[in-house]
């Protein structure tokens, strides 16, 4: 296989979860370079793989070709500009920028460069997304007219991650953390919406970034879409609850994979590694052919982030489609900038 050498920008909980161990057991890629500021981590599973104490030494490696911007928010527009400037294709890591004009400029200057920007929007390989996309596909629900996503948590104290929770940095808290998985689904499912209203505050305090937003998203169908996320659910609801003129499809967030990459499972290239469900975890309940009322509880399959650098592998080898390219998700920024002004001006905001 034609070999692809990568470099990751960061080896935190991103670069040790999401991405190294993807790069490293896909036999098309190559870790040719880690930054690490003052630690050596990535040595014990990543031998291969030389420490860079910068970015921007790490970007003097030739040989590096593609490079996964796994920093914080407010970071990624320096970062993934002066790799694309060194010409390397770039990864960024969701959120994409802090702003609209950020990811603007960014696309712009990987056209120009004739390079490649993807953003990297992994919950769109998650069991539950995956499910929910195949039932509104299946057209058993008719017409969809309302829809809710959701994603909720149960984290009532600080973090102490200034860059996600100090509420004087842009591009923290969870409408860009959690929204940006929030926002990309919704436009996945149904596309860019006509306009939109928005509640973002802090439940733990001013002091605090946003930790609960409420976006309700208006279509030119009469459709509604509601984005939903809060960190005081101790409780879990329905991540997805779906609604049309025939049925309704209820599924609940039940993609483990986070989870399994954090204790320490190695994804299998070429296999679903997930193991499936035993349980059912959704409601799907519908007019059939005949109207007579169809109740099923169903069952998701495994998702699987490999099949993400999977796509980006056969992009680069075989000029495939890429996967959640830059141009594509300037929508995501342009809902969340219009839900924070939103939020702040009480008004509905037209996109």
């Amino acid at each position: 296989m034609q070999l692809v050498k990568v470099g990751l920008c960061a080896f935190g909980m991103s670069g040790k979860v999401f991405h190294a161990p993807f790069l490293k057991e896909h036999p098309g890629f190559f870790i040719s370079g880690v930054v690490e500021r003052s630690k050596e981590e990535s040595k014990d599973k990543y031998p291969e793989a030389t420490i860079y104490r910068s970015v921007e030494e790490m970007l003097q490696n030739t040989e590096i070709e593609l490079v996964v911007i796994n920093t914080p928010v407010q970071t990624h527009y320096e970062y993934a500009k002066k790799a694309l400037e060194a010409g390397k294709n770039i990864i960024v890591e969701k959120p994409f920028t802090v702003n609209v004009a950020e990811a603007e400029q960014l696309v712009s200057l990987a056209e120009e460069k004739g390079l490649f920007l993807s953003v990297y929007q992994n919950r769109r390989f998650d069991r539950d997304f995956l499910q929910v996309q195949k039932i509104i596909n299946g057209k058993k629900l008719g017409t969809i007219k309302e829809a809710e996503i959701r994603f909720d948590r149960f984290r009532t104290m600080p973090s102490g991650k200034q860059h996600k929770e100090n509420p004087d940095q842009i591009g923290s808290g969870s409408l860009h953390d959690l929204g940006a998985h929030l926002v990309d689904q919704a436009i996945q499912y149904f596309g860019f919406p006509e306009k939109l209203f928005a509640d973002v505050f802090s439940m733990k305090g001013a002091e605090f970034a946003n930790d609960y937003f409420e976006i309700l998203l208006y279509y030119k169908n009469d459709l509604r879409v509601r984005l939903k996320s809060s960190v005081f659910s101790k409780e879990a609801h329905y991540a997805y609850t779906i609604h049309g003129d025939r049925g309704s499809f209820l599924q609940e967030r039940t993609d483990n994979q986070e989870n399994e990459l954090v204790a320490g499972a190695i994804p299998i290239y070429g296999k679903e590694w997930m193991q499936p469900l035993k349980e059912k975890d959704g409601i799907l309940n519908f007019l059939n052919e005949n109207s007579e009322t169809e109740r099923i509880l169903t069952v998701s399959e495994a998702g699987n982030y490999m099949h993400y650098y999977q796509e980006i592998y056969e992009h680069i080898v075989f000029g495939y489609t890429l996967p959640s390219p830059g141009k594509e998700v300037i929508q995501n920024m342009k809902i969340i900038e219009a839900s924070l002004e939103s939020a702040k001006e009480g008004k509905v905001v037209k996109l």
